[in-house]
């Protein structure tokens, strides 16, 4: 394999990812996918020559380009050409995008958010998408909107602001996008990140006060016999039924396991990944009510995990991977704290 086969195959693990950044930030599909290929021609150009984080610098272009283009749309005043309206799904774009994808996309980001990010200013809306929606540090954005870490924190604080009292004003306290907002997405990454924590550690006391008392584990056939050596052997860890009901019980099942689990953004959700070799092998999707955990969801049948957008992060959330991390090789995901 030459180097552009190379580059074009990295670059397709990271496509999923970057048209997500650019869809975001742009609010077009047709747009997206114009910001991504530029993004595919400054790679071809340039080389990996220097990049440590491949996906961590493709994400940094196609912010570049994204952001650039929203310039250039505020100086024409034109709205994004394809924006979703309401009650149908993102118009497919001239390319042959599949539209299934792009309804997707437009459901992970809501059309009510959608529209407030088009009054936002392009550094402000370039800050909060990066940092709220993707995690990345400020100290990365503060170079692409050309300005210091500490007065980017204060652009993305704005949007945040202005967001969240439009989406007030808006939809109330009902809002059926309620966990996918700006404010909400960061605290429920916390939530997650603090019980991965514990489970790693075996803190089963502070798994507790985490977890409702009506908690309830549902696992796919898949996930349920991952680690198990029979049938058998799965639903005794899991229940006949692939269920675990309560959170004393949900508690002792993760205390002390989960220690390859990775915090990723699944749908643009807080979630957990375990990865083996690179590719995903069990989602963990979280239902948070308040700083309460009501119900995780673990799935691992592929066909499932395919219809999925998994955005895996580092340990800490401080950065983003646009691919799996490579060498997580754990044969199980729940290894028990004594192996």
């Amino acid at each position: 394999m030459d180097e552009r086969d190379w580059l074009a195959e990295r670059f397709e693990e990271n496509r999923p990812h970057l048209r997500a950044v650019a869809y975001r930030m742009l609010g077009s599909a047709s747009e997206a996918d114009d910001a991504v290929q530029e993004s595919w021609l400054r790679l071809s150009r340039a080389g990996t020559d220097g990049v440590e984080n491949l996906g961590g610098w493709l994400t940094t272009i196609v912010a570049r380009v994204s952001l650039n283009m929203l310039r250039s749309r505020t100086l024409r005043r034109e709205e994004p050409i394809d924006a979703p309206v309401t009650g149908q799904q993102a118009a497919e774009p001239a390319g042959g995008t599949d539209p299934e994808h792009e309804a997707v996309l437009a459901d992970s980001v809501g059309l009510a958010l959608l529209v407030v990010l088009d009054t936002l200013p392009p550094a402000e809306r370039l800050a909060f998408v990066l940092h709220d929606m993707f995690a990345v540090p400020f100290e990365e954005i503060a170079p692409i909107v050309e300005r210091s870490p500490v007065a980017t924190r204060q652009l993305a604080s704005r949007a945040r602001r202005r967001v969240q009292e439009a989406r007030a004003q808006e939809t109330g306290s009902g809002d059926p996008d309620a966990e996918r907002q700006p404010g909400e997405i960061s605290r429920r990454r916390d939530v997650v990140a603090a019980f991965l924590a514990a489970s790693r550690e075996g803190e089963f006391d502070a798994l507790l006060t985490m977890l409702d008392p009506g908690i309830v584990l549902r696992a796919d056939a898949a996930a349920a016999k991952m680690g198990a050596d029979s049938a058998d052997a799965a639903a005794g860890r899991m229940g006949a039924d692939g269920r675990v009901t309560g959170a004393r019980a949900v508690a002792g099942f993760f205390s002390g396991r989960a220690a390859a689990v990775r915090p990723a953004l699944i749908d643009g959700v807080p979630g957990g990944v375990w990865t083996l070799r690179g590719e995903t092998r069990v989602v963990f999707a979280f239902s948070i009510t308040g700083s309460t955990i009501t119900a995780i969801e673990l799935i691992a049948d592929p066909e499932h995990i395919a219809r999925l957008e998994v955005v895996p992060l580092s340990a800490g959330a401080e950065a983003r991977r646009a691919v799996l991390p490579r060498g997580d090789d754990s044969p199980d995901p729940w290894p028990s704290a004594a192996s």
